[in-house]
């Protein structure tokens, strides 16, 4: 049975998730890693699909980490292809269940073509109002601060703590009220470092091409359990707080 949020047991606004394990899964079946990037993608749909459907407003992946060209150059080359490829097939149904694509990380150092076709995914489900979903692509957390620090120094702004954190790539959602790893490690890796300050953190051991429908239900009971303080005394917290929206774009 799915998880039903209440006042007592509410839903995450936005969840993040750090996609670990494609390679090992692909590993423990003596398959090539690509294969396992495949998988990777198919457990996205599924995630994508339960999350809107239980009705979270935005869903934040960890496509790519800025660290991740350090891989082999024949896997790496694999993931651009493969990002290309899902693109054409997945976007005509996020476009048609509502659901908002948006791209976050040092594009530009992607290939025109994909370039290109990030673009083209992003408008084709601009008018998306039911989730959105961020796909961090050469993304980094330290590079995320760094940039939104640069823009405020290049504008002549003063470097508050409000105006930081609207000048980062993650502006336009709310901070991530959950952020879920796979695959066992119990690490962040650089990811939302700045917008996680106050996340509930879930750590799953499955590897992500297992992360099924039951796995985010169980992630979602556990942080319908947990207190949410915002450094508060659990006496000051009545009703639960929640952190402000983000900006409008």
């Amino acid at each position: 049975m799915p998880f039903l949020p209440s006042s007592a047991h509410p839903l995450p606004r936005h969840i993040a998730i750090i996609m670990d394990g494609n390679g090992r899964w692909a590993r423990q079946r003596f398959l090539p890693r690509i294969v396992g990037h495949r998988q990777g993608v198919a457990s996205l749909r599924r995630c994508v699909q339960a999350c809107a459907a239980r009705g979270v407003q935005a869903l934040t992946v960890f496509a790519f980490s800025s660290e991740n060209w350090r891989r082999p150059p024949d896997e790496v080359s694999g993931l651009m292809g493969l990002m290309g490829k899902s693109l054409a097939s997945e976007v005509p149904a996020l476009q048609e269940a509502g659901v908002r694509l948006r791209f976050i990380g040092q594009l530009n150092a992607l290939a025109e073509g994909l370039q290109a076709a990030l673009a083209q995914a992003e408008a084709q489900t601009a008018s998306g109002q039911r989730m959105t979903l961020n796909v961090c692509l050469n993304y980094g957390g330290r590079w995320d601060i760094v940039q939104a620090a640069a823009r405020l120094a290049a504008r002549g702004e003063t470097i508050t703590e409000e105006a930081l954190g609207q000048a980062l790539s993650l502006a336009c959602s709310p901070d991530p009220d959950l952020l879920i790893r796979t695959g066992g490690e119990q690490r962040i890796s650089n990811f939302l470092l700045w917008q996680c300050a106050y996340s509930e953190l879930f750590f799953s051991d499955r590897l992500w091409p297992d992360f099924d429908e039951a796995a985010l239900d169980e992630a979602l009971a556990a942080y319908a359990a947990r207190e949410r303080r915002f450094g508060k005394t659990s006496e000051q917290v009545q009703p639960p707080v929640q952190p402000q929206d983000g900006q409008a774009c």
